[in-house]
């Protein structure tokens, strides 16, 4: 039976995430900050991604209490996540690769 793929959202997150955990409304000023805003999410795509990384255990949640007194939940890469996010991270150079070759190439 052949590996399910994460879809691109889930990859974003979590090559976010392997940098350091992050609380959700960060994950989207970080990931529209790295893009120079070209990817832009919403908190009401955000949620339903970091909730189906959750339940494939590749992130965990915890909370903890920011600076300002406010409780914050953040996500951190699990193992599974971090060999996914390596595995996947391959696939798509290899992805983007072929298509900036096609991309490339001269008609003969």
């Amino acid at each position: 039976m052949k590996k399910q793929s994460i879809e691109h959202t889930q990859l974003l997150i979590l090559s976010l995430l392997s940098s350091r955990d992050m609380y959700g409304y960060e994950m989207i000023l970080e990931l529209a900050r790295r893009s120079q805003n070209v990817f832009e999410m919403k908190e009401g795509t955000l949620y339903p991604v970091l909730h189906a990384l959750e339940k494939g255990h590749y992130v965990e949640a915890y909370e903890q209490e920011a600076p300002t007194g406010r409780v914050r939940k953040y996500y951190r890469l699990t193992k599974k996540g971090r060999g996914c996010l390596a595995e996947e991270r391959g696939a798509w150079e290899k992805y983007a690769g072929a298509v900036n070759a096609v991309l490339r190439a001269e008609a003969t």
